[in-house]
């Protein structure tokens, strides 16, 4: 009996941020990206195994780690200005 399992990684923009990168110093959009890693049994995703959560940005693509109340606190900062978060 052939048994295939394995792992994939897929990514979720939360909201779009405009401030000013770390790394390169412009102010540009900056994606808070959620990855989830996803147990997969016959390349059928089952349960997640892991969430990441980082912030990237559009003039550079350097992405820096953020933890989940961060990407949350950006997601409660957008939505108290107005903006509109993907979800």
């Amino acid at each position: 009996m052939l048994l295939i399992f394995g792992t994939r990684v897929s990514a979720v923009l939360i909201v779009l941020v405009m401030m000013v990168c770390p790394h390169c110093h412009v102010e540009a959009q900056q994606r808070v990206v959620k990855h989830v890693n996803k147990f997969t049994l016959f390349f059928i995703p089952l349960f997640p195994v892991s969430t990441r959560y980082f912030v990237e940005c559009s003039n550079c693509g350097a992405a820096t780690a953020l933890t989940k109340e961060e990407a949350d606190n950006s997601v409660a900062w957008v939505a108290g200005r107005g903006g509109h978060v993907a979800q």
